[in-house]
C-alpha cells in the first residue's frame, strides 16, 4: 500500500527494538508482500497512526495474511467445481 501523504516527505531513520520472534514474522510478510522490512513497517505506522488514506479490500487483507496462494496442494478448480462441496458442512 502506498499513501500519498507520507510517502513523498523526507524520511529519517528510528531505532526500534523487538523480539526475535516479531522480527521473523515482519521478515515472513515482507517477503509474502515482496517488500522491504521498512516498507511494511512503515504502512503499519501509517495504519495505526491513521494516516491511511483508505481502507484495504478483502484481497489486500487476506495477501498481507499470507492466505492467497496457500492452497498449492489442493484441485486447481476448487472454488468453481461444485462437486469439491459434496457433504461440505454435513457432520461425519
Amino acid at each position: 500500500m502506498v499513501l500519498y501523504c507520507l510517502t513523498h516527505m523526507a524520511s529519517n531513520r528510528i531505532t526500534v527494538r523487538v523480539p526475535k520472534q516479531l522480527e521473523a514474522l515482519l521478515r515472513d510478510r515482507s517477503r509474502t508482500r515482496g517488500q522491504t522490512p521498512s516498507d511494511v513497517v512503515r504502512d503499519a505506522l501509517e495504519t495505526y497512526l491513521g494516516f491511511g488514506g483508505r481502507s484495504l479490500s478483502a484481497y489486500e487483507l487476506a495477501r498481507g495474511a499470507g492466505v492467497i496462494g496457500c492452497a498449492t496442494r489442493e484441485p486447481k478448480d476448487l472454488s468453481t467445481n461444485r462437486s469439491h462441496f459434496d457433504g461440505f458442512g454435513k457432520k461425519r
